[in-house]
């Protein structure tokens, strides 16, 4: 794994510029009408549900309890890993990306998607400190939870498709690169 990891952090990056270069400054494309008319219609109320994994009252408990699990097992690097890695994740994507690539929906920057970088960034923690079914389940629960808050945020007009996939790639970008940096011996 660690072997590939600067090849996917690169490629992560390069993909998350390339798209913010083609959707930049402009609005929804085929792919985002596309995907904004499949989930039209959806309750408002199951929309929200679905957006609460991105949400900080969700995010913030479970990467304190990641913490709090580092710190007991005497990991205190996993530890601040766990801080740093979805931390400069979020504030990179709000003050350098989404002004960098300017594109609005209404009154708000979304691409990449903030929401996005929040809950994957805080999935790519999870998966980087586990190990065999953990790791196994956090993948399949890290897809459930990006296909549902995608629907949710697509659905409830906060971002487009292309948003999601931006915000989905630069937190496998961003993440594993603070990781690079975290890890080693104490």
């Amino acid at each position: 794994m660690r072997s590939r990891q600067p090849t996917v952090v690169v490629a992560c990056l390069v993909l998350t510029v390339a798209l913010g270069l083609l959707v930049g400054g402009r609005g929804p494309g085929d792919v985002d009408d596309v995907a904004g008319a499949a989930v039209a219609g959806w309750p408002h109320g199951v929309l929200r549900a679905l957006m609460l994994p991105t949400e900080p009252y969700v995010l913030l408990p479970a990467l304190v309890l990641v913490v709090v699990w580092c710190v007991q097992s005497s990991r205190p690097r996993d530890a601040l890993f766990a801080v740093l890695g979805p931390s400069i994740a979020v504030a990179a994507n709000t003050w350098l990306l989404k002004p960098l690539f300017g594109r609005w929906r209404d009154d708000s920057l979304v691409y990449p998607s903030g929401h996005t970088v929040s809950m994957v960034s805080t999935v790519v923690v999870v998966f980087m400190l586990t190990h065999g079914l953990a790791r196994r389940i956090t993948v399949v629960a890290g897809v459930v939870l990006l296909v549902a808050v995608t629907i949710g945020m697509v659905g409830l007009g906060y971002h487009y498709l292309t948003d999601v996939a931006g915000g989905t790639l630069f937190a496998m970008a961003a993440v594993p690169a603070v990781h690079a940096v975290t890890a080693g011996p104490v």
